[in-house]
């Protein structure tokens, strides 16, 4: 059985709604971060290069991060349920 794992936190500027957008690849759905915290994510990483970023911002950051887990792992227990499905039907 596959554990979830747990979020503690999402990052206050994460919109309520249109954070995430869907796509499907090959018809498996994707999830994957809007267009509008791709670019704010961008944002922090490019003042992380060339400045500090405050306490508020690395925590944003690491609440990203942690949230782009998250979606990586729903993403590889879709597409494993996907190809294990795919598999027995053979």
């Amino acid at each position: 059985m596959l554990l979830l794992p747990k979020l503690q936190n999402l990052p206050k500027s994460l919109p309520i709604d249109g954070a995430v957008r869907i796509e499907l690849i090959e018809g498996v759905p994707i999830f994957r971060a809007s267009s509008n915290v791709q670019s704010r994510i961008e944002e922090l990483l490019e003042k992380q290069k060339t400045s500090l970023l405050n306490s508020q911002e690395k925590q944003e950051l690491d609440l990203y991060e942690e949230i782009d887990d998250y979606l990586s792992f729903i993403n590889r227990t879709i597409r494993n349920l996907y190809l294990d499905q795919n598999q027995s039907d053979l």
